[in-house]
This record gives structure tokens, sequence and C-alpha cells, in this order.
């Protein structure tokens, strides 16, 4: 929605109304990714929107120094670490937390402080787990974008192997485990038979539906295929 408003410079599609009518239609949580370049969500709609709704709010963040002092600031009920590249149309891959230890550290330890719930999104293998709990991590979130993108059965079937293997270590590891990326409404439904996964993030294809349902019938519609799908798993 913030996408659609940007483009033309005006002052609808107002993301805050998005959220009320998400949550009407079920949502758990609303998700907003805050970029350095305010390519869309800008930090008046991610204040409103806290104010509300009565779902958590989830910021999707990097570790910009600005959107960090932001983020202490909103204190919202969680914030997730993600890698952001100025370039890309969206988040292209996990967070490299082998390679960014330190750096994620002193993020994690600030937002924590403040009472923030610290998710970091990571591709599903068993070092960015072990890093993510060397880091103090209230949760993961695993990469699905490999898996939604896969084209062939077979590169599919392994990227599916990778997520169960992984989602089923990190809850070993007492982290709470989420999922998303590329996820739509065929797609979820083997990703929620996967138990140990507590939580779904999921918007570009809920949006799109909603163009042609609306906003409050399709995040219904995309709860009741994650029920059923889990009901079946």
């Amino acid at each position: 929605m913030a996408t659609l408003r940007q483009a033309r410079g005006t002052l609808y599609p107002d993301p805050v109304v998005g959220a009320i009518l998400a949550e009407y239609g079920g949502a758990d949580s609303i998700v907003v990714h805050l970029r350095e370049d305010r390519r869309h969500i800008q930090e008046r709609d991610v204040i409103l929107i806290k104010k509300a709704v009565k779902v958590p709010l989830n910021l999707e963040m990097s570790v910009n120094r600005e959107i960090v002092e932001f983020a202490l600031y909103l204190r919202p009920y969680q914030a997730t670490l993600v890698p952001e590249r100025r370039r890309e149309v969206t988040t292209e891959g996990g967070i490299d937390l082998k390679k960014n230890f330190k750096k994620v550290k002193k993020v994690v330890d600030r937002l924590k402080s403040r009472g923030v719930k610290v998710s970091l999104f990571i591709d599903p293998v068993k070092v960015q787990v072990n890093k993510a709990g060397e880091l103090g991590a209230d949760m993961v979130e695993f990469n699905t974008g490999r898996f939604s993108e896969s084209k062939k059965r077979e590169t599919r079937l392994r990227q599916y192997k990778k997520i169960k293997e992984a989602v089923s270590y990190a809850s070993s590891k007492g982290l709470v485990v989420a999922a998303g990326h590329g996820l739509d409404y065929e797609n979820v439904k083997d990703i929620a038979k996967i138990r140990g996964i507590e939580e779904l993030n999921i918007g570009h294809s809920i949006i799109s539906r909603a163009v042609f349902v609306g906003l409050v019938s399709a995040v219904e519609e995309m709860k009741e295929v994650i029920r059923v799908s889990r009901k079946d798993g």
C-alpha cells in the first residue's frame, strides 16, 4: 500500500487504514519495513499504526544507526533485523550473523534493553541458528525465498527439507520460529504444515489478492488456508 502511495506522491492508500482492516480480517500482527531510503513506509505510518492496532507491531529494520534510534524511540512489540541493499526490490536473503556478529550484537542488546522482542531474519542454516542463539535473539525468521521461487520439484523439495530441519534445530535451541518471504496462497500450504513454526509473515500476496476481493477478505482467506493446512499437516 505504501509503495502504491509513494509511486504517485498521493495521500492514499493510507497504510494505517490498511493495518486496521488487516486486523479486522484476523491478522495476528502487522509487519512494516522502514527502509533507509524511505521508499515506502514512513515514520508517520509506523507511529500511527502502533497507536491504531491492538495486535503486535513487528518492525522490520536494518542495523542502520538512524533506523535503530527510531526503533528505540518507538518500542514496537517486535523488531526483525534484516539485511538491506539499496537497489533490491525486496529483501533478497537472510542476514549473515557470522559476518556481522558484532554489529548485530550491539543492536540486539540495545533493543532488548528497551523491552523489544528481537527476531533475526536468516537463511535456514544451522550455523546461522547457532549465532542467533549466541546473540540472545528471542526468535528467528527463516527465509523461505528459495523455496517459494523454486521452479523444479526437486529443488523445491530440497529447500523444503532444509527449512524443516532448520525449524526443528532452532526449536531444540529454545528459539521461537517464524518463516516468511515469497509465501502465497498455494506454497504456504506446505510451510504451514511444518511443526514448530509459530509465525508466518506474509505481505505481497495478500495485498495483491486484496486488489480483487478487498483486504479483509484477503486476510480471512489466507488465515483459512493456513488453518486447514496446519490441521491436515
